[in-house]
């Protein structure tokens, strides 16, 4: 493309024309480059341009893609954070992976040596001491690894460490800059400036200089949360099949050494040139940012203003059997039938039973707690006992219970029987069930007769397809529209009961699971069926409770129909999978088979039968 004609202001013609400086500024004008411009907002479905008619960031466009650097020491919470952070810009369609400097590390048989004794931070900075008088200078290592190997002044391991995590950082860029990736999150301690400094370079030169990165650290002072994240990491593989007592001493020393020196990110490090920087305090107790740039870099922002570590449960259920339901129509306002208010009202005891069971393991819990503390104490002598300590005398608050449902007459029902004194009940349009558009009211049978390409637009890619007319939705439409309610369902620390409808609950199951955008269309959500989700540091479990109108009470089950289904954003070069319940095969009608668990919520198993939760596949 040809660069424009050079044009000088009049004025500054005048200022200049009797001096030889014109001609260098007609120089310095012409190679003054013209600065590249990126889209500043891309989101998948809901935008498009020539470089992304799809709404998702172009390989070309370098600019808009984001690197996000964890900083902080082991046992911080920084996995958690990178896992749920992952989990939902992947669920955005922003195709998000984990790069952890660890598996890097395990994967070079070579040079592993496994498990550490004393292993210290990421470089030698003049904070870094030798913590034990053992040095051997190059004597063979043992097989407990002493502390020689993670010597800084043994420049030959200082080097490979540094290896390790530049060999990661360039599988990152790999993937960020000539593959499909959007977000690449570098997972490592970087605890000191100097690495910090390094990886900064690193990714600025490879991108010549449009990569925006940002630096997020992880600061944790709670011991309760240290002491949680402590027994996590003993699980992992770095200490599988090892006696506990001594992979709990080897990740004691581990954490002493990187304690010592560990450089938090500070003032001096925001005057590098496009530094930017959040940090989060206790897991979002606080959280501090500065300079932050870029759309990908402020959604992470809001999204981490909305983390907790509260335990609770998250349940989800589809309205009870509605009028269209029996008819097979699409869309619509139907009330209940006879069956689906039964089902409404079992709903509300059920919720009832398992918030008194809830309370019941939560209080045994604090009680073994204490129990281990007084205990302690009683061998440590009473001496050690501190009065001022309340942590032994406070009780556990039972959380609130909300009950969300959508604005439609069937789902408006099916919450109708919740003692308001009891649960704070609100209905969310955000909630509604995924407009038809001029197909509202039709069957499936009548779409496919009527609007045949239609019909098998729809088939091809449920994903992006849209309902033609006014209101049509395409599932992408209603995930935009539930980016709110996530955050919102981040940041409760209380209950949550959700009725809605089949689309809208297979886009939050795909969230809640972590599953590729291939699988949400495959979901079964029957009617009359019950999800339970409850967070962990690595992921979500789920229960599946299904209604037997014979007990009049739900019952725990397995689906039938399921499979395995690939989870997105794990680990570089990891697989991970999510056991998830699916839709039957077309040529069957959608009816779920299911099999009786021997655990039936608070009553005695019944034979086995077939559920009766029919419905159209949408």
């Amino acid at each position: 493309m040809d660069r424009p004609a050079l044009e000088i202001p009049y004025q500054l013609q005048k200022k200049f024309e009797k001096t030889a400086s014109l001609e260098k500024l007609k120089t310095l004008l012409t190679k003054s480059k013209m600065k590249k411009s990126y889209t500043s907002i891309n989101i998948p479905g809901q935008t498009s341009s020539k470089t992304s008619p799809d709404g998702r960031i172009a390989s070309v466009d370098v600019g808009s893609k984001l690197v996000i650097v964890m900083v902080g020491l082991p046992a911080r919470g920084k996995s958690y954070i990178t896992n749920k952070l992952t989990r939902y810009l992947n669920w955005l369609q922003h195709d998000c992976r984990v790069f952890n400097v660890g598996n890097t590390r395990r994967l070079d048989i070579a040079n592993n040596n496994g498990p550490e004794d004393k292993p210290l931070p990421d470089t030698h900075t003049p904070n870094n001491e030798i913590n034990s008088p053992e040095h051997h200078g190059n004597s063979p290592k043992s097989p407990n690894h002493d502390a020689d190997f993670f010597s800084p002044d043994n420049s030959t391991y200082t080097a490979l460490r540094e290896k390790w995590a530049m060999d990661t950082l360039d599988q990152l860029l790999d993937w960020v800059l000539n593959g499909n990736g959007s977000v690449g999150v570098f997972d490592a301690t970087n605890s000191t400036k100097r690495r910090r400094s390094r990886v900064l370079k690193r990714i600025q030169e490879r991108s010549n200089g449009e990569l925006k990165v940002l630096f997020l650290e992880s600061i944790c002072t709670d011991p309760a949360i240290i002491e949680s994240n402590i027994r996590l990491k003993l699980s992992g593989p770095d200490y599988k099949n090892m006696d506990p007592e001594v992979a709990l001493k080897d990740f004691v020393g581990r954490l002493h050494n990187y304690e010592k020196a560990y450089e938090p990110i500070d003032e001096a490090e925001e005057k590098l040139p496009g530094f930017q920087y959040v940090k989060m305090i206790d897991v979002g107790k606080k959280v501090v940012s500065y300079n932050v740039q870029g759309f990908l870099a402020s959604q992470t922002i809001y999204f981490l203003l909305n983390f907790n570590l509260c335990e609770r449960q998250i349940w989800i259920t589809r309205h009870g059997e509605s009028v269209d339901n029996l008819s097979g129509r699409i869309g619509g306002n139907s009330p209940l039938t006879k069956r689906g208010h039964r089902f409404s009202k079992t709903l509300a005891k059920f919720m009832n039973f398992q918030r008194q069971e809830f309370r019941k393991k939560q209080l045994k819990q604090f009680s073994d707690r204490l129990e281990l503390k007084y205990n302690d104490l009683l061998k440590k002598g009473l001496g050690d006992f501190d009065e001022d300590d309340d942590t032994l005398n406070q009780i556990p608050s039972e959380p609130n219970f909300y009950v969300w449902t959508s604005m439609l007459t069937r789902a408006i029902e099916t919450g109708e029987y919740f003692d308001d004194q009891v649960y704070s009940i609100k209905e969310m349009r955000m909630l509604n069930e995924l407009g038809g558009g001029k197909f509202e009211g039709l069957t499936y049978e009548e779409i496919q007769g009527k609007y045949p390409k239609e019909y098998q637009a729809r088939i091809q890619n449920k994903l992006t397809y849209r309902y033609p007319g006014v209101g049509g939705e395409s599932y992408l439409d209603v995930l935009t529209r539930l980016r709110p309610l996530i955050t919102e369902i981040e940041r409760l620390t209380d209950h949550l009961l959700i009725v809605s409808h089949r689309v809208v609950l297979r886009i939050l199951l795909a969230y809640f699971l972590n599953l590729d955008r291939s699988a949400i269309g495959e979901l079964d959500v029957p009617l009359h069926t019950l999800y339970c989700l409850e967070s962990r540091p690595y992921g979500t479990e789920y229960h599946m409770y299904e209604y037997d109108e014979t007990l009049d009470w739900f019952v725990k089950v397995e689906p039938d129909h399921q499979k395995n289904v690939k989870q997105v954003g794990v680990l570089y070069k990891q697989r991970k999978y999510s056991v998830v319940p699916t839709a039957p095969p077309r040529n069957k009608p959608d009816v779920m088979s299911v099999r009786r668990t021997s655990t039936v919520a608070g009553r005695a198993p019944p034979p086995l039968r077939r559920s009766a939760s029919q419905g159209f596949r949408q």
